[in-house]
C-alpha cells in the first residue's frame, strides 16, 4: 500500500531509529526510573504523577513566580547545552568550555530551585559560597570572552543575585515587614535569573549572529 503524499519521506528507517534513540527510549527510561525511585521512597502513583495543585486543591497559580524562575534557569541551561550539541557553527575551545560550564551550572540551579536543595538538603552556608566561587572562576578564566559577548548582562545577573543573597542574610534586621523583605529578596532573585538566562542566550548566540 502506498503512503499518503503528506507522509512521503517522513517515516523512514533512519527517522524511526533517530526518534527512538534520541527521544522516546531515553524518555521512557527516565520515566520508569522516576516511577521506581519515587515508589521505593514511599510515594503512591497519584502523589508521583498528579500536579501538587491537583493533590492539594489549591490554586494552580500557587508558587507561580517561583516556578517561572525555575524555567528561567532551565532555559539558560538549554541555550548553552543545545548550542554545544547542535554543531550549528564551529566553536572555539574556550567558547565550548564556557557554554558547558554555564549550561551545567544553570541546570544545577534549576534542580536546586525545583527540589529546594538549598533549603532541605545542603545548607545555604555551603551552596552560596560554592556558587560565588564558581562565578569568580568564570570571571577569572573567561572574562575576556564574556565581556566581548555581553559583559553587562553577566554583571547584571551577578549583581541581582548578590542583592538577593544580601537581603536574605539581613532580612531579620530590616525595618520592613517580613513579606516585604521576601518580595525584595525574590524580586532580586527573579531579575537575576532573567539576566542569567539572557546572558546564556547571548553566549550561545555568539558566532551564529555574525554568520
Amino acid at each position: 500500500m502506498n503512503k499518503p503524499s503528506w507522509l512521503e519521506g517522513v517515516i523512514t528507517a533512519d527517522s524511526i531509529a533517530r526518534v527512538l534513540r534520541y527521544c522516546l527510549i531515553p524518555a521512557l527510561v527516565f520515566y520508569l526510573i522516576a516511577l521506581a525511585v519515587m515508589s521505593a521512597s514511599g510515594f503512591n502513583m497519584i502523589e508521583i504523577l498528579r500536579d501538587p495543585a491537583q493533590q492539594t486543591g489549591q490554586s494552580a497559580f500557587l508558587g507561580a513566580v517561583s516556578t517561572l524562575g525555575t524555567w528561567l534557569w532551565l532555559s539558560a541551561a538549554v541555550f548553552c547545552l543545545f548550542r554545544v550539541a547542535s554543531g550549528a557553527a564551529p566553536l572555539e575551545p574556550d567558547h565550548r568550555s564556557l557554554l558547558k560550564l554555564a549550561g551545567g551550572f544553570s541546570f544545577f540551579l534549576a534542580l536546586d530551585d525545583f527540589f529546594l536543595i538549598h533549603d532541605r538538603y545542603i545548607t545555604e552556608g555551603i551552596l552560596i559560597p560554592a556558587y560565588a566561587l564558581f562565578l569568580a572562576y568564570l570571571i577569572k578564566r573567561f572574562w575576556a570572552l564574556i565581556r566581548k559577548m555581553d559583559g553587562l548582562a553577566f554583571l547584571s545577573a551577578g549583581t541581582m543575585l548578590f542583592f538577593s543573597v544580601l537581603v536574605d542574610a539581613v532580612q531579620e534586621i530590616l525595618p520592613i515587614p517580613y513579606g516585604a523583605s521576601q518580595a525584595l529578596e525574590e524580586g532580586f532573585k527573579f531579575l537575576g535569573a532573567a539576566a542569567w538566562a539572557f546572558t546564556c542566550y547571548r553566549l550561545a548566540a555568539w558566532g551564529l549572529q555574525r554568520r
